[in-house]
């Protein structure tokens, strides 16, 4: 068992490293089709992201509910995920599901966030605030 397992290894990392392993099957999610990052810079979780999340997101992703086990009502529970993984990638909005989520150009309207029927999507210019979060750390 141990030979099939490390001789496994050099495949997996290949497939890691092409992406092949990362991608859901189907479309791959274009970073062309989302908002650019705002050009405001020293943005905060606590001041500039927080109050986003507040009108738009708690009721299905705070501290008395969370579909997918996702709470985003703090910086420590935005950056570690929920059920299907990390959400955020610091320093990388292209990469973070998160933007494409509430940018709602996900392959599958499953992932639009919020949904079509539980409320009002998020601006182009919450958007880019997000993003220029993430870019800036994700602080």
């Amino acid at each position: 068992m141990k030979k099939l397992i490390y001789s496994l290894v050099p495949v997996v990392a290949v497939s890691l490293l092409s992406g092949s392993l990362l991608a859901k099957d189907g479309p791959k999610l274009d970073p062309s089709k989302l908002p650019p990052a705002a050009t405001k810079t020293g943005l905060t979780f606590d001041s500039d992201i927080k109050p986003i999340f507040e009108k738009s997101c708690f009721k299905c992703h705070g501290s008395e509910k969370q579909k997918g086990k996702l709470r985003v009502d703090s910086l420590d529970a935005v950056l570690k995920g929920g059920e299907d993984g990390k959400i955020v990638e610091a320093g990388k909005s292209a990469n973070s599901t998160l933007v494409y989520s509430v940018a709602r150009v996900c392959v599958e309207e499953d992932d639009f966030m919020p949904p079509e029927d539980k409320g009002k999507p998020l601006t182009k210019e919450q958007v880019g605030l997000i993003r220029a979060w993430i870019d800036q750390g994700a602080k």
